[in-house]
């Protein structure tokens, strides 16, 4: 079964869930809703409800997350943002692609396929190289 293709949300949107009762983030490019969330967060939910209104990744990322967190926050993702839709004058962190994502693969395979070539080439002209002085 295909994957169902990511919600995509409006920044107008995304920072009017700001209240414990309904609190959306933007980390990365992509919209989590963290309500259920607020009383397990470690640091409280006022920390969560501090990163409301605006893109939270550099928050995010500053606080050093680990492996786990990333992991959870796949049970609170509820879409994308829009880019255009984000004001200018307002900082916005584009999604970061993992090992997960298809795109990220996708770009990967297409750099192996520019980048072996050279390299073997590279090799196998230092291997000529070193057995002509011999």
């Amino acid at each position: 079964m295909a994957a169902k293709p990511a919600r995509i949300h409006e920044f107008d949107d995304v920072v009017n869930h700001k209240s414990r009762d309904d609190c959306w983030l933007l980390i990365h490019g992509k919209v989590y809703n963290v309500t259920e969330f607020l009383e397990e967060h470690p640091g409280g939910d006022e920390v969560l409800l501090a990163a409301t209104e605006k893109d939270a990744t550099d928050d995010f990322e500053d606080v050093g997350h680990g492996k786990e967190a990333r992991e959870l926050m796949m049970k609170y993702y509820i879409g994308d943002i829009d880019p255009a839709s984000v004001p200018s004058g307002r900082k916005y962190n584009p999604p970061v692609h993992t090992a997960k994502d298809p795109q990220y693969n996708a770009y990967l395979i297409k750099l192996l396929q520019l980048v072996l070539p050279l390299l073997i080439f590279g090799i196998a002209f230092a291997a000529r190289t070193a057995l002509k002085k011999e």
